[in-house]
């Protein structure tokens, strides 16, 4: 357990290391960042830094000697990196997770094999790999990469009237996985919490609608039922289990059905804290940036009350540029990232809108039909 003023090393230094350093400050404990860019937000806002690639084990070397706990705010983190800390300090998570929910085909192999329902997949490692995985899964389906996807990066939506060896040169001809597409409702996510003692707390389920293959709001409470929130929480309590995981992560699912029928299904994990948890900054009792830290320092784990109706929109791009409207907002909460350049798709911040009204904390509307 660590003592207040010790010190959490953060590999990487986008916005959420920086949410994270943040979220540490006010539990009295101390950061250092690593992280090869130069201009990383985390950097404004932590104690120390060391800006150097995540191979520079010379640099990685300083860096566990000053820290008293690694943890990671992406899940591309090298693996010889993580072991190579994990070997001199503790890291939360492990490199289990990471060395899991790295590669798409293990990710989705390992939950399949805790028996939980995931879209029909197939590896493919070359052209004959890809038609006889069409031949099995059908069209529409997606192509991605096994690795180094996110934001609708690195996958390729494959029809029935497209030409399969296309599709494989589009994507690099590189070792990928096969999905097939899933007829859902909407998608949902869980952010929950796990300590090394098998303590657990999971947020309420959130509702996410992506714009460009990028996550544009997050609702809570989720227009689910009862039955498909319980049984959401439950897959990520045995995903947390299964990966012996210490920290916040977040299970992203597809829901089905309707009705009696209505069911979930796993999409991705991610071994962090995660965009569709930034409402609980400020309509949770405690944020999951201040949850990851109390997991990883072996702190209880505080309490996942929603106080209200939540909505949180990112700002991506130009979207940053209405800062002032958006602070004269009543009941707007708005986190700015710090970044200098608003490119298109880029995350510049969110905004938080919480409505607390008497029964929004209890009342969850079942799904309709």
């Amino acid at each position: 357990m660590l003592k207040p003023g010790s010190v959490i090393g953060i590999l990487g230094g986008g916005q959420l290391g920086r949410m994270i350093a943040l979220a540490a400050a006010e539990l009295g404990l101390k950061t250092h960042i690593l992280c090869p860019d130069k201009d990383s937000p985390a950097f404004h806002v932590s104690e120390h830094h060391i800006c150097a690639p995540y191979d520079d084990f010379a640099a990685l070397e300083r860096f566990a000697a000053g820290v008293d706990v690694v943890t990671y705010e992406f899940e591309n983190v090298p693996l010889a990196t993580a072991e190579f800390l994990a070997a001199r300090v503790p890291l939360r998570p492990g490199a289990k997770a990471l060395a899991i929910t790295q590669d798409r085909l293990a990710e989705k192999s390992f939950v399949r094999d805790l028996g939980i329902e995931t879209a029909p997949f197939a590896a493919v490692d070359d052209l004959a790999g890809l038609e006889a995985g069409v031949a099995a899964l059908g069209l529409p389906a997606v192509l991605k990469t096994r690795r180094f996807g996110y934001d609708g990066k690195g996958q390729v939506i494959i029809r029935p009237e497209e030409d399969l060896t296309a599709a494989w040169h589009a994507l690099g001809r590189q070792s990928a996985i096969l999905e097939g597409f899933v007829a859902f409702e909407r998608e949902v996510s869980v952010v929950a919490a796990r300590r090394a003692d098998g303590a657990f707390q999971a947020f309420d389920v959130t509702e996410n609608v992506h714009r460009e293959h990028i996550l544009h709001t997050s609702t809570v409470p989720a227009t689910l039922s009862a039955g498909a929130a319980r049984q959401a929480r439950s897959i990520a309590r045995a995903i947390g289990d299964a990966l012996d995981y210490e920290g916040v992560f977040a299970v992203e699912l597809f829901v089905v059905g309707c009705g009696a029928d209505e069911r979930v299904i796993v999409n991705e994990i991610a071994p962090r804290v995660h965009n569709s948890g930034h409402w609980t900054q400020d309509g949770a009792v405690t944020s999951q940036f201040e949850q990851h830290v109390r997991a990883i320092a072996g702190w209880p784990l505080g309490e996942v009350a929603r106080i209200g109706r939540v909505e949180m929109t990112n700002l991506i791009g130009a979207d940053v540029h209405d800062w002032h409207a958006l602070l004269a907002e009543p009941g707007a909460h708005v986190h700015l990232y710090g970044k200098d350049e608003a490119r298109a798709g880029r995350k510049m911040g969110h905004v938080v809108r919480v409505r607390r009204d008497p029964e929004a904390c209890t009342n969850i509307p079942e799904a309709g039909c």
